[in-house]
């Protein structure tokens, strides 16, 4: 009984500690869905150029969604003929970027961490991306050649045209006037429905590790730095956690003596790479651009990680004991709040058709 209960007190804490500002980046991304247009970024990423992967990962940077609802508008890009490196460069940068997940990061490791693990996945998807349209360029420069030499030109002009105009799909206007209402109907109901489960989850996780993971356990692999990298990097590779859930989590490993850049380690590549999204960049665009995908963030997400350790070491970040007692009423009434939000998402209704992305 002694045991539970001190998981329910971790499980309020690290709930205290992001609850307000996950909601407040809730409305954030509320907003912003009504301010920026449907197909806008789906408009400008059509070119298989270094451009069209700047700019999905900027246009991706703002926009309200998650990990879980980022899957369907990568489809959607790639329907309306977004290169393959725009997509992929989308598909990281945008779930780890999210108003939510800002806030939330900042909850938990202050703006030094937030802003390095912000910085860092716009990197991580740009070089993705850059490096996606490479090989793409080297492999039609080789198909070219090989079309040339059996005298097969039509055959590459027709798929090369399908990939940037017959295979769009049907975009949506966006409704001219701001509302209120639909700001606060996506951010607390559509958007939250997206992440509520991973996010209770997650704070479950992280207030058991918190309270039973012993350190003397772990301690033996946390002194060997690479090694603990690659051990984070092998769980978080295949696991499914959105960008927000995450935090408890990783609050938990941090709390057990884990490094902050093996943290980081987990924070970048966890939200971007799972096994649902691997399925889809598989499906999508093939084998080896799953290899690509996966190969620069498990890459770039160690060297980051390391650079973090090495360079930032005396970071001061979230500290789940000393902080239990600093709490405001507003972080109270900010856990209640959203813990009747998970309730009320969880009662209402399956056949519920307000989830539009």
């Amino acid at each position: 009984m002694e045991i539970l209960l001190k998981i329910f007190d971790n499980i309020m804490i690290l709930s205290d500690a992001m609850s307000f500002y996950i909601l407040i980046g809730l409305l954030i991304a509320g907003v912003l869905k009504q301010l920026i247009p449907d197909d806008f970024i789906s408009s400008q990423l059509g070119a298989n150029k270094i451009s069209s992967v700047i700019k999905a990962t900027i246009f991706g940077i703002p926009m309200p969604v998650c990990s879980c609802s980022v899957i369907p508008l990568a489809k959607s890009l790639q329907k309306e003929g977004a290169s393959k490196g725009a997509v992929q460069s989308f598909l990281i940068a945008t779930p780890i970027t999210g108003a939510d997940s800002i806030m939330a990061t900042y909850s938990f490791f202050g703006w030094i961490f937030t802003i390095y693990r912000v910085v860092t996945a716009i990197i991580i998807a740009i070089v993705t991306g850059i490096f996606q349209n490479y090989v793409d360029k080297q492999d039609e420069k080789k198909e070219k050649a090989i079309t040339f030499s059996v005298d097969k030109p039509s055959e590459v002009s027709d798929e090369n045209t399908c990939e940037t105009s017959c295979c769009s799909g049907d975009t949506h206007a966006k409704n001219s006037r701001f509302s209120i209402k639909e700001s606060f109907n996506y951010a607390f109901n559509v958007l939250f429905k997206d992440i509520y489960v991973g996010l209770f989850i997650g704070l479950i996780i992280g207030g058991i590790f918190t309270s039973l993971l012993p350190k003397e356990l772990l301690q033996p692999l946390f002194e060997y730095q690479f090694l603990t990298y690659i051990a984070i990097l092998v769980i978080s590779l295949p696991l499914y956690v959105c960008a927000t859930a995450s935090l408890p989590i990783a609050a938990a490993f941090l709390l057990s003596g884990m490094s902050s850049g093996a943290v980081f380690v987990f924070l970048s590549a966890g939200p971007a790479t799972n096994s649902v999204t691997m399925g889809v960049v598989a499906s999508m665009f093939g084998e080896k651009s799953l290899f690509i995908y996966l190969g620069v963030i498990s890459v770039l997400s160690i060297f980051f990680g390391y650079v973090f350790d090495n360079f930032f070491y005396n970071l001061e970040v979230f500290d789940i004991h000393s902080h239990a007692n600093e709490f405001s009423l507003l972080d109270t009434v900010s856990t209640v709040t959203m813990f009747t939000l998970m309730l009320y998402t969880f009662l209402k209704p399956k056949h519920d058709h307000s989830h539009e992305h």
